[in-house]
């Protein structure tokens, strides 16, 4: 018997370390299974356009609830654990056969053996952020097996499952090209078509400038634009997204093309990309109407020195070249999702005649930013600089300081890397200098807290978000208030320990909780505020107790709750 289980073993091995460089071609009907024993219905699809991302997976709607059976796709070993009060959560990560690996995020807990292999970790680490990786002999898993719970946790926006199929150079990859079925019979939806002149010289309706396009149904359920008049190098852009069956969820679609003519001269395919791609996002969108309008619109041709993979076959970067006045042209967008249902755009373009001279914009006021070098500037007691390669091309930018407060354009321009924010603080000598830090002022006046380190009399922040900033101080200690019991009372019943921290500045840091002097694990979930310890860890004895919880906000302040209470396990 223990000769074949060193042969099982051997080759199980030998299983993961081959070469996943395969194409989901080659992987057998049924490998991958549904993570979930409910009907799959999506509120998000791989590729979809997010905030300074693409989503890497599907999110699976939990029909509004947390706690259900997440099931391991295929059968493997649990090669990654993390624990974060942001991003996934409760996430975990099942290494295949194959080499592909399986993610599962937002998680509410853990299996019962994978719970207590985690808890064990987070109780010798003391803290409740942690990352694990076992190794391939530590927690092996069956396809089918129930490896978690689905929940809530992390940056999530509501109850749901993020699943993922990554390959073996850890890129993700459209879970539907793996065998995941989701029912679908619906076209995407085509919402905003827009024309942009791509130099000084070019003209849409004759205007150098940026101009939608009245989108007009046919009754064959596609769509045609008004005509366009236009010169010069021309893009395309549109705003579309898809819809599932059982679910009115606006997602992303899998593939757009467009051809010209009669050619195809553009295409974009929502199946794999690496991580190290996904900011190029704001690149791939305009990104100044998203941030004024609140609507995505992809441009159907490819930007300077974009290195999207996503891009396929192109003709001219997708640009139309539009300069023999008169002449007219027939212009087609191709949208489908997954299962081939398909929405089209025509668009009819005339060429217009080319502008008689050029207007000049005014460009008073504005700083002359050049994508490949670095840019310094200091303004009064502040000193900024833009890396190279922090904009994705060269820029005119309004820059300006008055007493505290520097305004570094609008969050308009996209960055692709940290501006590095500098103030001198000497004058404030004196002063407790460890309170102060960099905030982002928002449009309503709010000030959010830039993660700031100080040198001395030098504060220095970093950010990927363009606005105005301002110097605050924060010396108001966090709050701590009991949610589910009392000072000195009897709480055996309770499942959980309860508290709710809030901290109204520059926002919760760090925590640590003990009882007897001795650490405990709690939980916080930033959304709602609450931290919270669950009995059945089994840290707390019999009898009376003394709760010490000490929480730290950004600056440094820092309140202690103190608490006696009682309990019979």
């Amino acid at each position: 018997m223990l000769h074949k289980k060193i042969i099982f073993f051997s080759l199980l091995l030998v299983a993961f370390s081959f070469s996943a460089s395969q194409t989901q071609k080659n992987i057998p009907a049924g490998y991958f299974q549904n993570p979930l024993d409910i009907e799959l219905k999506l509120s998000g699809t791989f590729g979809e356009l997010r905030t300074n991302h693409f989503h890497s997976g599907l999110d699976i709607k939990t029909n509004q609830r947390t706690g259900l059976s997440v099931h391991a796709t295929a059968a493997g070993y649990v090669s990654r654990i993390k624990i974060e009060r942001y991003g996934y959560g409760k996430a975990i990560y099942i290494t295949h056969p194959n080499g592909y690996t399986s993610v599962y995020a937002h998680l509410s807990k853990f299996s019962p053996r994978i719970e207590e292999y985690v808890k064990k970790k987070q109780y010798a680490k003391e803290s409740y952020e942690i990352q694990l990786f076992p190794t391939d002999l530590e927690l092996r898993v069956d396809q089918g097996e129930v490896v978690a719970y689905s929940g809530n946790s992390g940056g999530s926006g509501g109850p749901h499952l993020h699943f993922e199929i990554r390959d073996s150079a850890a890129k993700p990859i459209n879970p539907m090209m793996m065998g995941i079925e989701i029912p679908d019979t619906k076209r995407p939806l085509v919402k905003q078509v827009m024309a942009y002149p791509l130099d000084e010289n070019a003209t849409i309706n004759g205007k150098n400038e940026p101009a939608l396009l009245r989108l007009i149904p046919l009754k064959n359920g596609n769509f045609k634009t008004e005509k366009l008049n236009a010169y010069g190098l021309i893009g395309i852009g549109v705003n579309t997204s898809d819809r599932q069956n059982g679910a009115n969820n606006q997602n992303g679609v899998f593939r757009i093309t467009t051809s010209f003519n009669g050619s195809q001269n553009f295409e974009v395919n929502f199946d794999t990309y690496s991580f190290g791609e996904t900011r190029y996002l704001n690149q791939m969108i305009d990104y100044k109407f998203f941030k004024e309008k609140k609507s995505r619109i992809s441009k159907l041709f490819i930007p300077p020195g974009s290195p999207l993979s996503l891009y396929g076959n192109t003709i001219n970067d997708g640009m139309l070249s539009l300069y023999d006045p008169g002449t007219k042209s027939n212009y087609k967008i191709d949208i489908k999702d997954f299962k081939g249902n398909t929405s089209t755009i025509t668009v009819d373009i005339t060429n217009e005649e080319g502008p008689e001279e050029l207007i000049a914009p005014n460009n008073d006021g504005l700083e002359f930013v050049s994508s490949n070098e670095t840019f310094t500037r200091q303004l009064g007691h502040y000193n900024l600089t833009i890396p190279k390669g922090a904009l994705y091309e060269d820029e005119l930018l309004e820059i300006k300081e008055h007493l505290d407060t520097i305004t570094i354009h609008r969050d308009i321009v996209p960055l692709h890397k940290n501006f590095i924010l500098e103030y001198d603080i000497s004058a404030k000598a004196g002063d407790d200098l460890d309170k102060y830090y960099i905030a982002r002022i928002t449009d309503w006046g709010a000030a959010y807290h830039v993660s700031t380190k100080r040198n001395g009399n030098k504060l220095t922040a970093y950010s990927k978000y363009m606005g105005t900033y301002a110097i605050t101080k924060d010396d108001i200690k966090p709050t701590i208030k009991a949610v589910n019991f009392k000072n000195k009372q009897w709480i055996s019943n309770n499942k959980t320990l309860k508290l709710s921290i809030a901290d109204k500045d520059s926002g919760i840091d760090g925590y640590r909780a003990t009882v007897n002097g001795k650490f405990i694990l709690m939980e916080y979930d930033y959304k709602t505020g609450v931290l919270k310890h669950d009995f059945s860890d089994k840290a707390v004895t019999d009898g009376e107790n003394q709760l010490k919880v000490i929480v730290t906000d950004n600056a440094g302040n820092s309140t202690t709750f103190e608490a006696t209470f009682f309990r019979k396990n």
